[in-house]
C-alpha cells in the first residue's frame, strides 16, 4: 500500500497558513544543503514545496524549539479529520525513509507539510479520493526536547 507519493507545490497547503513554521537552525542548515543537492540530482520539482516552506520558517536554537513542535527525527501521531483514523509517523531524511516502519521523507508530501508545525495545526493535500485534512494530535518523542541533539 502507498502511504506518500511525490509533491507539487500547490498539492498541499497549511490551513493555518499564515502562522511560520518553526526549525531548528540545525534542521534549517541540513533541509537547505538538501534542497540544494537535489535540485542538482533531479530538478527543481522534487524539493519545490520544501523549498517553499524553508522561505517561511521561523529559525531557532534547538534549545529553543518548543516540545510541541514536529523537527526532523521527531515521531508525530497524525489524525486524518474525516475518517478519524490516527496514526504514528516519524519525519526523516530521505536516505532514512522506510514506509514499513512509518519513517517518511520530509520530501514526502506529508512530511513536508508537517515539518515545523505544532500540536493543533492541521494540514491538507490531495488523496486519491479528494482532499485529506491531518492534525497534529501530538509530538511523542521529539530530539531536541530529548537532549538527542546530534540525529
Amino acid at each position: 500500500m502507498v502511504l506518500f507519493c511525490c509533491i507539487n507545490i500547490q498539492s498541499f497547503k497549511i490551513l493555518t497558513y499564515m502562522n511560520p513554521i518553526y526549525l531548528t537552525e540545525k534542521d534549517f542548515q541540513r533541509l537547505h544543503a538538501l534542497v540544494q543537492a537535489q535540485r542538482q540530482v533531479s530538478g527543481a520539482h522534487t524539493v519545490a514545496a520544501l523549498s517553499q516552506e524553508l522561505k517561511r520558517a521561523q529559525v531557532v536554537a534547538s534549545e529553543e524549539i518548543p516540545e510541541d513542535v514536529v523537527t526532523m527525527n521527531s515521531l508525530v501521531k497524525l489524525r486524518e479529520l474525516k475518517s478519524g483514523a490516527q496514526m504514528e509517523v516519524t519525519v526523516v531524511y530521505p536516505k532514512d525513509a522506510d514506509l514499513s516502519k512509518f519513517k517518511i521523507s520530509v520530501l514526502a508530501p506529508v512530511g513536508t507539510s508537517i515539518l515545523g508545525c505544532k500540536v493543533g495545526d492541521q494540514v491538507e493535500r490531495p488523496g486519491p479520493k479528494g482532499t485529506v485534512v491531518y492534525e497534529v494530535m501530538e509530538v511523542l518523542y521529539q530530539p531536541e526536547a530529548a537532549g538527542d541533539l546530534n540525529l
